[in-house]
């Protein structure tokens, strides 16, 4: 099936970028490398739920607290600017929307919905496609025991796609939403490829940021084991030692979003990519941090749900089509990730 590719008269390059969810830990990575990268030359527009503190905002050209499920507020962005790009990180995320599915629901799928639109006018405005960028996540896949998780390995894009929490279910689905408007919508005011949707999406596995505080995710043990440790704390990890999914830097998965945003269309085999960087062990994590924080307290404490969460999702993501397609490599491995930016930053952070 053809994929839509890019107007050679007119680009992406020219335009707007619209940054939702703005205030999250991939939000304020992401904006101080849109700000180094284009600052000064493009328009960077950020949107979060709440007002951004102004160590962000300094990072965008406009600022904006709303609610990506307010459909009129959204359609009004289009107004304002000229978006060319939307890089939609703003979601509910796995463990909260456990709590409440039915705000998750409203904000991870009606929420992409409205900027799936907002994509979809944008570029019959300007008579170009306008690229989605879509941080997607592990949590899409459901392994349904153990054993066949560990008999599984690396899984590719299309296997054992059947998510247990409402998080994966909402990313899965809004997948399956950028691939229609990608491939299939059509714009009223002219059957134009070159005027799609460019979605591309990246399902990330647990990411560890040394920046920020990790926010109760269900991948957060590794990180919450390092900003405890960093801090003198106990530690009670709420998974056994032997839990195993793969993970990466937040440089890094900051790093591989502009790169696949970079690609010409053409080269692109897929909408949607696997991307990791190593798969420890709850206890491997651990043994790493106790190198670095020889007092660690670290103990166990699992909990039922988060436990059954981590399980279901695989030990590790074949991402060979995003190294084959866009060169994806990984700068940080296990034990560079820790000795090159994680412990630096973290002990910076705490003066340790």
């Amino acid at each position: 099936m053809t994929e839509p590719k890019s107007s050679p008269s007119t680009s992406s390059e020219t335009g707007a970028i619209l940054v939702t969810g703005a205030g999250g830990e991939m939000g304020h990575a992401l904006l101080a490398a849109l700000a180094a990268r284009f600052g000064g030359r493009r328009e960077i527009i950020a949107m979060d739920v709440r007002e951004l503190p102004k160590e962000r905002a300094v990072h965008a050209t406009d600022a904006y607290a709303c609610d990506v499920a307010d459909s009129a507020a959204i359609d009004d962005l289009g107004v304002k600017h000229d978006i060319s790009e939307i890089w939609h990180l703003a979601a509910l995320l796995s463990t909260r929307g456990e709590k409440n599915p039915e705000l998750a629901l409203k904000v991870n799928v009606m929420g992409s919905a409205n900027l799936l639109k907002l994509a979809a006018d944008c570029a019959a405005r300007r008579g170009s496609s306008v690229k989605f960028m879509f941080p997607s996540t592990i949590a899409v896949y459901g392994v349904p025991t153990l054993a066949l998780k560990r008999a599984a390995g690396s899984v590719t894009e299309d296997e054992c796609l059947e998510p247990i929490t409402m998080y994966g279910v909402n990313k899965h689905a809004v997948e399956e939403m950028g691939r229609y408007y990608a491939r299939h919508y059509r714009l009223l005011a002219a059957d134009r490829l070159d005027c799609a949707v460019d979605f591309r999406s990246i399902r990330f596995p647990g990411i560890i940021s040394a920046d920020t505080v990790p926010t109760g995710g269900t991948s957060d043990y590794g990180p919450e084991m390092l900003h405890a440790a960093a801090q003198g704390k106990p530690y009670a990890c709420f998974v056994r030692p032997d839990a195993r999914i793969p993970f990466m830097t937040m440089p890094d998965a900051v790093r591989s979003l502009i790169e696949l945003s970079e690609v010409a269309r053409a080269q692109l085999s897929r909408i949607v990519y696997n991307a990791s960087a190593f798969a420890p062990s709850a206890e491997e994590i651990a043994a790493k941090v106790r190198e670095f924080f020889p007092k660690a307290e670290i103990t166990y404490a699992p909990t039922l749900e988060r436990q059954r969460i981590i399980d279901s999702w695989p030990e590790n993501c074949d991402d060979s089509a995003a190294r084959r397609d866009w060169g994806w490599k990984p700068k940080h491995d296990f034990d560079r990730a820790f000795a090159e930016y994680i412990i630096p930053k973290i002990k910076a952070r705490y003066g340790c």
